[in-house]
């Protein structure tokens, strides 16, 4: 497979990964995650609003760009490198392609993401799946609506969200999804969404509860195979997109190793110059050289086949991605010695990023599950 860049996508990574170090540097994230929830607003009203990088991946019909997953893979290599305190995957990976699967791609709604008018968020299964087998709120149909009762344990940056996009249950357990505006409930005692205390302070989570939230029946946006379509999309694609941003982490992690090595002197010599820092720095390069190679090569399958074909090629890069990131952090951390674990250096902030990610939508684990219950034959053991 071919993985050379177009001019137009190398001037889309070139152009993000400069005003990232521009504008969401250290010091930035720091900032981001010490005032509160991790939400840097300017940054988000200049990616979003101004660059229009929401609408990246977006079909030109609804204002996009029409650059595709590959467009959209390159930017979140970026924003996962630099740690980038902005609602863009759950908004424009997961969001996104929730409603281009689930209602097409003539939905009003998908104009103003791609506009980078609102922040969406998605209640993903709990139980790590693509599936309504993991669906835990469930609606039923009255004279004036529906009502929703559930509740899901975590939801990627649904604090501050213009919209959530809530799968349930109707009756006979048919799928259906239904778009919520927060701002619109927040005195409603019905609807309750908790900010959590999380490891990793660059990306906020928080719990969600719906007990007996009556909603109008426009509020239903997809019902049937269609709404469980959407899911799995966007489960799929947020999975790619996720391993996209881990290896951007697992380079910054790289990155920060070598400049640090460069710099410390020990026993005269930078440490750089010996052999065995050389030789760890060398192993976190092979396996962040071959995560891209897999997440691209992904972003490539999921354009060029159908999603269900391209499953197993999105399975690999997250295996790919996380090992990558998980393995790099930890050594970030060692060759930075005493200091690596330290809140005033950086490393510690892509370990905590490392061990959260590991555990979002089924981890490693599920897409090594996956590939042994769907791979090649050969690969199958008796």
């Amino acid at each position: 497979m071919d993985f050379s860049l177009s001019v137009e996508q190398q001037m889309v990574r070139d152009s993000a990964r400069d005003y990232l170090a521009a504008h969401s540097d250290s010091a930035a994230v720091r900032r981001a995650t010490e005032a509160g929830p991790a939400h840097d607003d300017a940054l988000w009203r200049a990616i979003a609003g101004e660059l229009g990088w929401c609408g990246v991946a977006l079909p030109e019909t609804v204002g996009g760009a029409g650059l595709g997953a590959t467009g959209l893979v390159l930017l979140q290599e970026q924003l996962g490198q630099r740690l980038a305190c902005v609602p863009f995957w759950s908004t424009a990976c997961v969001a996104a392609p929730l409603l281009q699967g689930s209602v097409g791609h003539s939905a009003p709604w998908l104009e103003r993401l791609a506009a980078g008018e609102c922040r969406a968020a998605a209640v993903l299964p709990d139980d790590g799946g693509w599936h309504y087998d993991g669906v835990r709120i469930a609606a039923r149909a009255d004279a004036e609506g529906f009502v929703l009762r559930g509740s899901a344990a975590q939801v990627v940056d649904a604090a501050g969200a213009d919209w959530l996009l809530v799968p349930a249950r109707l009756e006979e357990d048919e799928p259906a999804l239904f778009l919520l505006e927060p701002a619109a409930r927040a005195q409603d005692a019905r609807f309750a969404i908790a900010p959590l205390d999380t490891l990793d302070r660059t990306r906020p989570l928080a719990s969600l509860r719906l007990d007996g939230l009556a909603v109008a029946a426009s509020a239903c946006l997809a019902r049937g195979d269609a709404a469980a379509q959407g899911l799995a999309r966007a489960w799929w694609h947020g999975k790619l997109m996720l391993a996209a941003e881990q290896l951007g982490a697992a380079q910054q992690c790289l990155d920060l190793s070598v400049a640090y090595a460069c710099e410390r002197i020990q026993f005269g010599r930078a440490i750089a110059s010996f052999q065995a820092v050389k030789h760890r720095c060398a192993q976190m390069m092979v396996l962040v050289e071959a995560a891209r190679s897999a997440v691209y090569g992904a972003a490539q399958a999921w354009e060029a086949a159908d999603i269900a074909d391209a499953r197993l090629e999105v399975c690999a890069a997250a295996v790919a991605a996380d090992d990558a990131l998980r393995f790099c952090a930890q050594e970030a951390i060692q060759l930075h010695g005493g200091v690596g674990f330290t809140w005033e250096y950086d490393p510690q902030l892509y370990f905590k990023r490392a061990q959260a990610a590991s555990q979002w939508l089924g981890g490693a684990g599920a897409a090594l599950a996956y590939i042994a219950a769907n791979g090649p034959q050969a690969w199958r053991t008796a």
